[in-house]
């Protein structure tokens, strides 16, 4: 399975490699490599961390390999990064994302990963709306999956019901806390997709126009259309083609607001509503947080459904 296609960068295989005959030996005989006997997880990027995080509590200690305010996509490893994921009791991760991190799951990881992309299976980027498609596939059509589950709700907490299984198979002595934190985090989810449901639901546009074709779960869970400009990776850039495409269907849908995210640049965004004389916002994939701030995933979706309301015109 390809979720994107990206070259495997030599700086990280060969970190990994250097580290592969060091390390494997490193693997640890029993849970708990802290001194407070806590089970050792590395999480890829934030989402992740976070669900490893509520999850697990106080009987885990988290280290995310992506630092605030950098895009995850094309995350390098150092060579202590891959020393952390050699080490780790449970890996949580999501295969095709970061070709890095795969790399070192691979040579490293044996069976303690976990990987978020087997718990459902993945959406194909150009499957509903009107998304970036250009080259791939037959007909021009993309096969790329699209990582950014966790931007529905319910299969977030799908995703922590799994994890609470694997950190007990880890750990199984606190199996009972991990299902009662994973269950505690459905009820925050659920509840929060029922706002995004109430919402959204009476909004007189449903086209969401995104520099970055990130929202496909979020807009398929609330009935609203992806109209991406750039592909599933946000540094792919969109050709004068597709520029015109996505300025002709903001037309014709009266869109009002062109959304940017917070990790790249807004360029392309402006372009767009410039040309059309719309407005920019910030529409969050959580992919990362910008540094310095005290945001988490849940008040970053708040904001999002915010945003959406007011470029929607949901009542």
């Amino acid at each position: 399975m390809v979720i994107r296609s990206a070259p495997r960068t030599l700086a990280a295989a060969a970190g990994a490699l250097l580290l592969l005959g060091g390390l494997a030996a490193c693997g640890q005989d029993a849970v708990g490599g802290d001194a407070g006997g806590r089970v050792e997880v590395v999480a890829a990027f934030y989402p992740l961390q976070y669900v490893a995080e509520r999850v697990g509590g106080d009987a885990v200690r988290v280290t995310n390999l992506a630092k605030p305010g950098a895009e995850p996509h094309d995350l390098e490893l150092n060579p202590g990064q891959v020393g952390q994921v050699s080490e780790a009791d449970v890996i949580v991760f999501l295969k095709g994302f970061q070709p890095a991190v795969d790399d070192a799951v691979d040579q490293v990881g044996g069976d303690r990963a976990f990987d978020v992309a087997g718990v459902e299976p993945l959406r194909d980027a150009a499957e509903g709306g009107h998304e970036h498609d250009e080259g791939g596939g037959a007909g021009g059509r993309s096969e790329v999956k699209d990582p950014h589950v966790w931007l529905d709700p319910t299969r977030l907490a799908t995703i922590a019901d799994r994890l609470a299984e694997r950190l007990a198979r880890t750990d199984p002595d606190r199996a009972a806390d991990y299902t009662a934190r994973a269950q505690a985090l459905r009820t925050e989810l659920t509840a929060l997709d029922q706002e995004y449901t109430r919402g959204l639901r009476t909004c007189q546009r449903r086209e969401l126009v995104t520099a970055h074709t990130a929202f496909g779960y979020l807009a398929a869970r609330y009935q609203l259309e992806q109209v991406g400009i750039s592909g599933v990776t946000p540094e792919d850039e969109p050709s004068p083609k597709r520029l015109a495409e996505v300025a002709d269907e903001a037309r014709e849908h009266g869109a009002t607001t062109i959304f940017f995210e917070t990790l790249v640049s807004p360029k392309v965004a402006e372009t767009i509503a410039r040309e059309v004389g719309a407005k920019t916002a910030v529409l969050d994939p959580i992919e990362g947080l910008p540094a310095g701030g005290n945001a988490d995933y849940l008040s970053v979706m708040r904001t999002n459904l915010g945003a959406l309301k007011t470029a929607l015109n949901c009542p």
